[in-house]
């Protein structure tokens, strides 16, 4: 019929889709909008579970001459296994537990010698007095350099890119849309970061996104986890309903809140570009929650607001910051359990003189070296914890 729009979508799976509007922000008019969300949203807490329950599953390594307790390193407090060990109760109970990512694996302590000696065949002699307490290894000095916890590896930095394809993101008064700015500047961040190198440790940038394309939040957060990503730092450009807003801002998850108004919203108009599992856990135990919800949040939170606070403090030193602190909303491409995120708003593109400055190669230049400096600064205070990766 004439005035009627027909849409079509075929998928390969099965969605959930939801239809609402938005009303007229900055640039856009009145939007009608169309989501498909999967049946099975992806969690990533789920999936780092998930990965260790399969491991717990794999038969530890033999050692030499077969026996594969020789091989074991000392085991670690580790409350993830434990809860792994209440949910799967068939996996083998002399299973090595497996390296977190970001740990370091003990070696088997040198008192208990070879394997043979674990056996009987090197025994020290009956009169022989036993061997006393071993020393506790001695405190590092408050004032010790990061040198010596400093590890030889490669540094990964995923970097996301805003929005992207046919999600333009905010579009600023002149026509200038956010997905074009941000991709621009995390490509001349990504130069920097590969030349660069912490301590000797050799940095590589990992982008999201690297041309003019959507990935899904969930996919975002996945593809940091998948590459073992020391942090993950996604770009924006902020926009507000109100032209006069201006100010970079730096913002991290929060696990109880908001930290303003202005960050809840924020955090609501990110989130609406896509629906990501958060941190909710399926299982009916409400300490068993607790738990994982602290494990996951509790420390990936606190780096994460060390690294933004490192970032506005460079920042400010190349333009205006809307906020002085690390504002904490529950921005969904920020739940990644076990690497430092934040997310970085470059400037309000929805300010007309502040669209001009996104607009220039020159701040766009100057931003790149900013956050550059507030990475070196985050890894200068908080070295990498060592991990199997190798350049």
């Amino acid at each position: 019929a004439p005035g009627v729009v027909r849409l079509v979508i075929d998928l390969k799976q099965p969605a959930l889709p939801q239809v609402f509007t938005l009303p007229p922000v900055a640039a856009y008019q009145h939007r009608l909008v169309f989501d498909l969300y999967p049946t099975v949203a992806a969690d990533p807490l789920e999936a780092l579970i998930a990965e260790r329950l399969q491991d717990s599953r794999q038969p530890a390594p033999a050692g030499p001459g077969g026996n594969s307790a020789a091989a074991k390193p000392a085991p670690l407090p580790d409350p993830l296994g434990e809860l792994i060990a209440q949910r799967n109760p068939s996996a083998p109970s002399s299973a090595s537990p497996a390296p977190v990512a970001g740990r370091p694996e003990l070696k088997p302590s040198p008192t208990l010698g070879t394997s043979g000696s674990l056996h009987g065949t090197a025994q020290a002699p009956a009169s022989a007095s036993p061997p006393g307490p071993a020393p506790r290894p001695a405190k590092p000095a408050a004032n010790e350099s990061a040198e010596a916890q400093a590890t030889d590896r490669l540094i990964i930095i995923a970097l996301d890119p805003g929005h992207g394809g046919e999600d333009p993101g905010a579009t600023g008064p002149s026509g200038t849309r956010e997905k074009d700015v941000v991709l621009s500047i995390a490509h001349l961040l990504r130069e920097r970061i590969n030349a660069t190198t912490v301590k000797g440790n050799p940095m590589r940038a990992f982008m999201t996104r690297d041309a003019d394309f959507f990935v899904p939040l969930h996919v975002r957060v996945d593809k940091a986890r998948r590459v073992q990503a020391d942090l993950f730092v996604s770009i924006h450009a902020d926009a507000f309903i109100t032209p006069a807003a201006r100010g970079a801002s730096v913002f991290a998850l929060s696990q109880s809140g908001a930290s303003s108004a202005a960050a809840r919203w924020m955090a609501n108009k990110e989130n609406r570009a896509d629906q990501v599992g958060g941190l909710n856990v399926k299982v009916q135990d409400a300490t068993v929650q607790r738990a994982l919800l602290d494990m996951s949040t509790t420390a990936q939170i606190n780096d994460s607001l060390k690294l933004g606070t490192a970032l506005l403090g460079e920042i400010s030193t190349v333009g205006r910051l809307h906020k002085p602190k690390v504002e904490q909303a529950g921005f969904a491409v920020l739940k990644a359990p076990d690497i430092p995120s934040v997310l970085v708003e470059t400037a309000f593109i929805s300010n007309p003189e502040e669209e001009a400055r996104l607009r220039s190669p020159e701040y766009q230049n100057q931003l790149a070296d900013a956050v550059m400096r507030g990475i070196e600064r985050y890894f200068s205070r908080n070295p990498p914890l060592a991990r199997n990766r190798s350049a």
